[in-house]
């Protein structure tokens, strides 16, 4: 297998093979299959925010100039770059524009601050940062400033203006440590020849860590990220007809490849983004645009379901909605069907990779009660107990898992790495769960000496 980053984990050869022979990994890149996209749904709507249509052709257009604005203000293939942005087109575009270039994003949550931006800069020992001007009240290009005066990496810094405002900044140098700032809007030049890349290669890093311990680095591959979009999608029949409302942060690994955005511009659909997860924003939002599927956590489908009776709405669109990154009570699992006219999809999974989810076939019993089977026939899931020893169906341990698109260490933690992984490969999730006798797990709880990992604290999901 060619090499990955160096600091990242690649997969040993036998998986690779076996992964390959499967025709889970096809060897394109995330970048390249959006220009495939583009040229198959050409004039068909991809990004919906507000007023805002972006169609596959401009999209594709758009990612082409902003990666040659990203070259001709320096950015090379290798170099890692924080992208910390709500909601919007212009997540979706720079992210593809940095792979597109060959540099590798780190997704940040929005509400992130310097203590967890300052790490990422530094672990990543990342050269750019991309995120808004400000953002509800927050300086994130403050932000951005005191942590490239503070130590020796990052030197771009993109900002995305509010609507109308203008940059104070304008490409100028502006600090005695070199960084320089652009509003994202004027990185926008003339494309120029496709960097050849290998799909083996870091496309970008999810975040894991909870309240506790720092975040740490996913490194998510082009062949394992595409394989996860493009299984998940296939499992729920997503087509061309549908449009996937984007409620929770997109950085998370739910909302961006489980199957959302990825998988719905896969096959040709359209993605509704959105700011905010409330009712308040999402109602209208479904009703206009005839929304079909979304992603949802818990306590957002509890906050639904209560003020759906108040409010006039029109949620018939929907035909199915996932629900993760937390558990989901019996009560609640009840009353969505029901309630929207629509099928409840159970989701459990992680940044770090293993999906586990209930079938839209499956028997309403199976998808109140469990979070499902193994998204792929190559996911290998071991319960276990506290010697390491698997334990029979129906009794709970924790998780170990390893496949195609599970990670086999994170970045630049080797210590941490001895920790979370076994021997032969399998990861640790912490999670504690038992297999019923048709092979769905139910998530019982976490083990009590692992910190918790940010997909189950985080309103963002997985």
């Amino acid at each position: 297998m060619a090499s990955m980053l160096d600091g990242c984990t690649p997969w040993p050869e036998e998986f690779v093979d076996r992964y390959w022979a499967a025709g889970h990994w096809r060897g394109n890149t995330l970048d390249n299959l959006l220009r495939d996209w583009a040229l198959q749904y050409g004039p068909r709507n991809a990004l919906v925010h507000g007023g805002t249509r972006i169609t596959y052709a401009n999209l594709n257009r758009r990612v082409d100039r902003m990666a040659a604005g990203f070259r001709l203000r320096g950015l090379r293939p290798g170099q890692r770059v924080v992208v910390q942005l709500p909601n919007v087109p212009e997540f979706v575009i720079s992210v593809f524009a940095l792979m597109r270039v060959g540099a590798v994003p780190v997704f940040c949550p929005v509400s992130h601050r310097a203590s967890e931006v300052s790490h990422l800069v530094r672990v990543a020992q990342a050269v750019g940062y991309v995120g808004p001007s400000t953002y509800q009240g927050f300086d994130h290009t403050a932000m951005a400033a005191d942590i490239a005066a503070r130590g020796p990496f990052l030197r771009r810094v993109f900002t995305l203006e509010a609507p109308g405002a203008s940059s104070l900044y304008g490409g100028l140098t502006i600090d005695p440590t070199g960084c320089h700032y652009f509003p994202l809007g004027s990185i926008d030049a003339p494309p120029g020849p496709a960097l050849a890349q290998s799909a083996d290669q870091v496309a970008f890093f999810l975040l894991s860590g909870g309240t506790t311990v720092a975040p740490r680095l996913i490194p998510r591959t082009h062949n394992d990220y595409a394989y996860q979009a493009r299984a998940a999608a296939e499992l729920v029949s997503l087509t061309e007809k549908d449009v996937y409302l984007a409620a929770l942060p997109a950085e998370s690994n739910f909302t961006f490849g489980a199957p959302g955005i990825v998988g719905t511009l896969s096959v040709g659909g359209t993605v509704v983004l959105v700011e905010d997860p409330g009712p308040a924003a999402c109602f209208p939002v479904i009703g206009r645009e005839r929304v079909t599927i979304t992603s949802v956590v818990p306590a957002v489908a509890q906050l639904w379901l209560d003020t759906l009776p108040t409010v006039q709405a029109d949620l018939s669109s929907l035909h199915l909605v996932q629900v993760g990154g937390a558990p989901l009570h019996r009560a609640t699992a009840e009353r969505i069907g029901p309630e929207w006219g629509c099928r409840l999809q159970q989701v459990f999974g992680m940044a770090e990779g293993l999906l586990t989810l209930t079938r839209p076939a499956d028997p309403d019993e199976t998808a109140l009660t469990t979070q499902g089977r193994p998204l792929s026939p190559d996911d290998e899931i071991r319960i276990v107990d506290v010697h390491g020893k698997d334990v029979p169906d129906g009794e709970p341990g924790e998780i170990l898992a390893r496949g195609p698109y599970t990670l086999r260490g994170y970045y630049r933690a080797p210590d941490h790495n001895a920790r979370s992984f076994t021997t032969d490969g399998y990861f640790r999730t912490g999670d504690l769960a038992l297999r019923t006798p048709d092979g769905n797990l139910v998530v019982t709880g976490r083990l009590k000496d692992v910190p918790r990992r940010a997909d189950h604290e985080d309103p963002s999901g997985l």
